[in-house]
């Protein structure tokens, strides 16, 4: 009968602490979502503007330029200009996403913390069986 208790407790117990973490894992999720949408709406807007801003000051350069003999001067280093500025913002979005902390790690927190208890309740039941024996 005690076997019965115990196994329902352990049961509810164990049932309890996984709607808890669907709970934080549901309120991480839609954290998440709302970051990423808003980090895309803030990426579309800031590339929007900067290609317009790029042109134009890509074309006041060419059309400065052009009568003289060093347009293709100033195209090329208006290329290799715009080359390095975007190699450094790979280079940032890389670092950026590399040291990012990994998504839900509050919720594989408190799963790794369940599985510590849940295997320290198991070595104390196993203990008291031997001592019962």
């Amino acid at each position: 009968m005690a076997l019965k208790t115990s196994a329902r407790d352990l049961t509810k117990i164990l049932l309890t602490l996984i709607s808890t973490r669907f709970e934080l894992f549901s309120l991480e999720m839609v954290e998440q979502r709302a970051r990423a949408t808003k980090l895309l709406g803030l990426l579309f807007a800031t590339l929007l503007f900067l290609t317009l801003a790029i042109l134009v000051f890509s074309l006041s350069i060419a059309l400065y330029f052009w009568p003289t003999d060093y347009r293709y001067t100033a195209l090329v280093v208006l290329f290799l200009f715009y080359l390095v500025l975007g190699l450094g913002c790979l280079w940032c979005v890389r670092k950026s996403l590399v040291d990012a902390p990994p998504p839900f790690e509050a919720t594989l927190e408190e799963l790794r913390r369940d599985l510590q208890l849940v295997e320290r309740l198991g070595d104390q039941a196993s203990a008291s069986d031997h001592h019962e024996s």
